[in-house]
């Protein structure tokens, strides 16, 4: 065992500072809180209740509409990106700009309000077929971004190899591209598989049921907590085996090439006579993921008779999300800065560990993340429960990758040497982080902080089960009025969460294009 002073050293041999490390560590406990609750509520309430809440018929059912709607929908989001990605960045496709907008565009769009859009005017769109159709175009971009960002830095002279060996294109494609495209592949079909786990708004409204419906309908309507903890238990240990199959199917390949490869742009292939059969299929794949769900809200805002929403309730909801989104994402990236700042200042393996938990409670559903701060709330707390403190707690948990990712990103750019020059003409370190090196990272703090406003203002599950009573956001009330078939009251909301969503996207498809082949 190595002697503590050791412990507390980086790897260049500088000691970690105290108060960092300490505040660094509390958020990594509060990271993994949920996890470990679960792993706690589940070692302590035995073998046999265990066995009985988990082998039953029910969790049986529920397993196995999980699995074939994730795997299903892996799959058609697999091939959809994939396709699209290759047409818009190795085909001679008329406007792939445009279309590469159109293709992103559905992130805009939360699952559940695309959910209501089908609904809303196909009652008939439910069970397995429905829920599968509408969650594969809510999510088959985030297949679609990774691979194309991959198909466009791609070196061409691999393929141009393949196609002078006499290769054809489907040849070439599998054999050459696939492959290199094969870590971007699998991280997208593993968001997609944790966004499923997590998804309760849409599934909930198209009568499917899986683990996230039906903890949710536990705690709800009986609030049973073991079978519900149970079920979380199941939901948490089907998200690490997803985690860990992707780290084992991606590999130990390198994929990195030294140089920047061929400047000049790669072949594309001439589309000929199907240039009409595929623009009429991406048409056909737009139509579905966009025009039914605006087209359902535009349809509603004119003509919904149940829409009885004043303008001071769209207001008061409105208010109340960006209220929360704003102390959420000010916590969150507050919360981030220590940890990123003792990962990139201070490398070793204490620094890593702790940069590292704060991933996990991104891959929990944000129903476990809700009822694991709900029964302890309940039990040890208190206080806290049903305030707005533990909803931020929640909101933290949840979103923390995405301000860590940009604040770590941020310092590293940042050159340590100007703290040095600050500590030697005698600033403390608290003066040297306000004055120096917060204006430095300051672009970071603002991205994070507005992926964290973005994900708060369209979050349903946490805000449903920890919300204070008589709090009124925008996805709650679009859920109040969708739920009790309302379409007319529920637009509006789901109208101006569109609206508030668009520039995150906006912003990725501009940061993409940016580097878009001519």
């Amino acid at each position: 065992m190595a002697p503590l002073p050791s412990l507390l050293r980086g790897a260049r041999g500088s000691s970690y500072p105290v108060g960092t490390l300490v505040a660094a560590a509390l958020v990594a406990i509060l990271a993994l809180l949920p996890l470990g609750f679960i792993v706690g509520y589940t070692i302590s309430t035995g073998w046999a209740e265990t066995q009985r809440l988990i082998f039953r018929p029910r969790t049986a059912e529920l397993l196995w509409n999980t699995v074939r709607l994730t795997g299903g929908c892996v799959l058609l989001c697999a091939v959809l990106g994939t396709g699209a990605a290759w047409l818009v960045e190795r085909s001679t496709l008329p406007g792939r700009r445009i279309w590469h907008v159109l293709l992103v565009a559905p992130l805009a769009i939360p699952a559940f309000v695309n959910s209501y859009g089908w609904v809303s005017l196909l009652p008939g769109a439910s069970g397995y077929l429905g829920a599968l159709l509408i969650v594969t175009l809510s999510y088959f971009p985030l297949v679609y971004l990774p691979v194309v960002a991959t198909l466009r830095g791609l070196d061409p002279a691999l393929e141009e190899t393949s196609y002078a060996l006499g290769h054809g294109c489907l040849r070439t494609f599998v054999s050459v591209v696939l492959p290199q495209l094969r870590p971007a592949l699998l991280g997208g079909c593993l968001l997609v598989s944790l966004h499923l786990l997590a998804e309760f708004g849409a599934l909930q409204m198209l009568r499917f049921p899986t683990f996230t419906t039906a903890i949710y309908d536990q705690f709800q309507s009986s609030y049973n907590g073991p079978a519900a903890n149970m079920l979380a238990a199941v939901l948490v240990l089907c998200c690490l085996l997803l985690l860990v199959a992707e780290l084992r199917l991606r590999g130990r390949a390198r994929y990195a090439r030294v140089g920047a490869g061929a400047a000049r742009p790669a072949i594309r292939l001439r589309l000929r006579g199907w240039t009409a059969p595929v623009l009429a299929g991406l048409g056909a794949l737009i139509a579905l993921a966009l025009a039914v769900p605006v087209g359902s809200l535009v349809f509603w805002l004119v003509t919904g008779r149940s829409a009885n929403v004043t303008l001071a309730d769209l207001l008061t909801a409105a208010g109340s999300s960006l209220g929360l989104g704003a102390v959420a994402a000010v916590c969150t990236v507050v919360f981030a800065i220590p940890v990123a700042w003792l990962y990139v200042r201070h490398s070793g393996w204490p620094a890593t560990m702790l940069e590292r938990s704060t991933y996990f409670g991104n891959a929990l559903p944000g129903i476990v993340v809700a009822l694991a701060l709900v029964t302890i709330g309940v039990h040890a707390f208190p206080a806290l429960y049903q305030t707005t403190s533990l909803l931020i707690a929640a909101y933290v948990i949840l979103f923390l990758p995405r301000a860590v990712v940009n604040v770590r990103a941020a310092l590293a750019q940042a050159p340590p040497v100007l703290d040095d020059v600050a500590h030697s003409l005698g600033l403390s370190r608290t003066a040297t982080l306000r004055r120096v090196t917060l204006p430095l990272i300051a672009p970071g703090l603002g991205a994070g902080a507005a992926l964290v406003f973005i994900a708060v203002v369209t979050e349903l599950t946490a805000t449903l089960l920890l919300a204070p009573t008589g709090t009124q956001t925008l996805a709650t009330q679009f859920w109040s009025y969708s739920d009790s078939v309302a379409y007319g009251a529920a637009a509006p909301y789901a109208a101006v969460m569109v609206v508030l969503s668009a520039p995150a996207t906006f912003l990725l498809t501009r940061e993409s294009t940016r580097t878009t082949r001519p």
